[in-house]
């Protein structure tokens, strides 16, 4: 008897309606079969496997940025595909969220107040790696390159203006190791002197403060009222456009900002966290030990 062979999705039977995941990879094998590749050479030139190309055109895994970077640039598209990554990794979002992620890629300002980790926006890659992997495992490079994309708001010309105020017990939180967070807090420092991007630490010297009943944002944007966002328990949160209610958050977060340090005393505050906490370990040489 006959072996079969796997079984192969041939293009016709996507259907590239059912979501932006599915119509990614019908783009995608359209465009690698128009150039006349296969998965497999396609993946040696852009530096990826060619199972991993079948599973991304099949909607079995989600695309991220850098593949669809290297895709366009290979097949030339005109970053066809680096664009269409942007509403595929937004939908990969929990319904909850998916709002939050509008909200924040329309507003014009944005201030966030962290209680004890840092801001999804300012999270390297490991660092929000061992925060979404916590409790669960599953799709972990899926979800942190979802986490990750929301960052890109930072790269449009008319990038929003960030205020961001962390406790500074956020910077003792030990999350993902101590290379995880000396990166962490080194990536922090990259933004010092960005004037569109700013970073405040509340000392534990502040004590009692607006903050102490949890982490909140404030999106205000050109022409819509100004909305507050509450995290709930579990990850869940609660966006409101209460004009009493944005009234209060507002009036809290002036007063946290009031009793933060300064955006030159909280980098040399993060700064200094890094080099006595999480001091690079070195062998007998002087080398970092990896």
């Amino acid at each position: 008897m006959r072996e079969r062979g796997p079984r192969v999705t041939h293009i016709n039977a996507l259907d590239p309606g059912a979501s932006p995941l599915d119509y990614y990879g019908f783009e995608l094998r359209r465009l690698r079969e128009a150039a006349g590749l296969t998965q497999r050479q396609l993946g040696e030139i852009v530096n990826y496997t060619g199972s991993l190309v079948g599973q991304i055109e099949t909607a079995r895994k989600v695309p991220t940025l850098e593949f669809s970077e290297r895709v366009d640039a290979a097949l030339g598209t005109d970053g066809l595909l680096s664009r269409l990554v942007e509403l595929v990794l937004r939908n990969q979002l929990p319904a909850w969220f998916r709002q939050v992620a509008e909200l924040q890629a329309r507003a014009v300002e944005i201030y966030s107040f962290e209680t004890h980790m840092v801001h999804g926006l300012f999270q390297t890659a490991a660092y929000a790696r061992a925060v979404l992997g916590v409790l669960d495992q599953t799709h972990l490079d899926d979800r942190t390159a979802v986490r990750l994309a929301r960052q890109r708001i930072f790269d449009k010309e008319e990038a929003p203006v960030v205020w961001a105020v962390l406790s500074q017990a956020a910077l003792y939180q030990e999350i993902g190791g101590s290379a995880t967070m000396r990166a962490q807090l080194a990536h922090l420092l990259s933004f010092e002197g960005t004037p569109r991007i700013n970073i405040q630490v509340l000392p534990f010297s502040a004590g009692a403060h607006t903050g102490l009943q949890g982490s909140f944002d404030l999106y205000r944007f050109e022409r819509d009222p100004a909305i507050v966002y509450t995290e709930g328990y579990g990850g869940s949160g609660h966006p409101t456009a209460n004009r009493a209610t944005v009234k209060k958050c507002s009036l809290r977060y002036d007063h946290l900002q009031a009793a933060a340090l300064s955006l030159r005393d909280s980098a040399e505050l993060i700064r200094r966290v890094m080099e006595e906490r999480y001091a690079e370990q070195r062998d007998s040489d002087g080398d970092p030990v990896a």
